[in-house]
């Protein structure tokens, strides 16, 4: 009931506050890529790379990820 008059799925994430003798549900916020990214390089930010030379990249980590034996 609380997520249909929320407008929220299955899978949302929901965050509970306490306002007094209230119980004041929201849905939780989102995270930027801003957040996500200073979050993963707290201390300081990684090389500027192409989209070229990150497609790369992730072709490398997959091939050696996933390579047969």
């Amino acid at each position: 009931m609380v997520r249909r008059k929320l407008g929220v799925g299955p899978g949302a994430v929901l965050e509970w506050h306490e306002d007094g003798e209230r119980v004041v549900v929201c849905r939780a916020a989102r995270y930027s890529s801003a957040d996500i990214h200073r979050a993963l390089f707290p201390k300081r930010l990684p090389a500027a790379r192409t989209a070229k030379e990150m497609k790369a990249g992730t072709r490398r980590y997959l091939k050696v990820r996933h390579a047969r034996d």
